[in-house]
């Protein structure tokens, strides 16, 4: 007797939910796709409108009842509709095969494109083919991003296809049974936030420091022995600092920068005054010597308000704060930025 086992994966692959496209939704999509300013934009708005026109089709024969209504604030790589009063995100691909899903952090955070479903429209343009390959709700996807401390320095999060539920019948008995009451969207966010704010709207990550004193440290929290041996030719200046606890985390601001990364050290020490001190220092890694120039090290209240600022020159090998005392329990948040790219952690005494 042959034991044949195939998990969900296997399943998504041999029983693909297929949508033909007609002729005229080609010519359409290519229509609309002129008015994007860049070629790569116009093959993004092209594959959007294709996986638009295969889910209605998809969506329309199954529930002819439900309206669908496009919505104009689509976004580059993904695009949204209304059916009835659900708002639903289509991210199209063109490809599966690493197994994620990007899903722009815009796309979770922020009132307006928000969606309380996230479903994965596969075009295969040479086929003339849309596959639903899945999808997922937005409370099932914030939990996963609060259970894992999802959080992308690349403006989007990785979500795995795993994740996804792969019958898309299933989307059909939500927006018929539920209501979008049932699965809250944020409300109320400035679309005109950075990235990395809107990141703490979906999840609050605090580093709580006075827990480090204790030996308890968050994910991401370096001992520098470790970090140091990850490196090639790091080396952590740390003169005149009396620490009792020091850790480094690698921050990454995004592919702009060559995927180059940095170390924040925070040093911590209990002082006299029952106060903890605090010595905050941005270093390079990967090898290299020196900071780029115009790099920002931002100490910012809870409020939001700069308390500190530091700018590397055209040779620094490393940037720091002015040391800082605090109470227990106060809140800051320290930011590191260049140019447009924004990167920001949140701390509590």
């Amino acid at each position: 007797m042959i034991n044949l086992q195939i998990n969900s994966t296997d399943l998504r692959l041999l029983l693909p939910e297929v949508i033909f496209l007609e002729a005229d939704n080609f010519s359409q999509a290519k229509e609309m796709s002129k008015q994007a300013r860049s070629e790569a934009q116009q093959w993004q708005t092209y594959l959007n409108y294709l996986a638009f026109f295969g889910f209605e089709k998809w969506f329309s024969e199954r529930m002819p009842k439900q309206v669908i209504r496009r919505c104009s604030n689509t976004m580059d790589i993904i695009t949204h509709l209304n059916i009835g009063d659900f708002k639903v995100c289509l991210i199209p691909t063109e490809s599966l095969l690493d197994e994620v899903v990007n899903i722009p952090q815009n796309a979770i955070s922020t009132s307006d494109l928000s969606a309380h479903f996230y479903v994965i429209v596969e075009v295969l343009e040479e086929q003339e083919q849309v596959i639903i390959q899945g999808f997922l709700r937005y409370d099932q996807l914030i939990n996963y991003c609060t259970q894992m401390n999802s959080v992308s320095l690349h403006e989007y999060y990785q979500i795995p296809l795993s994740l996804f539920d792969n019958e898309p019948n299933h989307l059909l008995f939500y927006s018929d049974l539920l209501t979008p009451s049932s699965i809250p969207l944020p409300s109320g966010v400035s679309q005109t936030k950075t990235s990395q704010q809107l990141i703490g709207y979906v999840k609050e990550t605090t580093t709580k420091l006075s827990r480090w004193l204790e030996n308890f440290f968050e994910e991401g929290w370096l001992a520098l022995d470790t970090l140091i041996n990850a490196q090639d030719n790091f080396a952590l200046s740390t003169r005149n600092t009396e620490v009792s606890v020091r850790r480094a985390k690698l921050i990454d601001l995004g592919m702009q920068l060559g995927n180059q990364t940095f170390a924040l050290l925070v040093n911590i020490t209990e002082a006299s005054d029952d106060k903890l001190s605090l010595l905050i220092q941005l270093h390079p890694t990967s090898g290299e010597r020196f900071l780029p120039p115009n790099l920002k090290l931002n100490l910012l209240s809870k409020a939001g308000k700069t308390l500190q600022e530091v700018q590397s020159r055209s040779q620094d090998n490393y940037i720091q704060l002015k040391p800082f005392k605090g109470e227990q329990g106060k809140r800051f948040r320290i930011e590191i930025s260049l140019e447009d790219v924004q990167h920001g952690e949140d701390f509590e005494l």
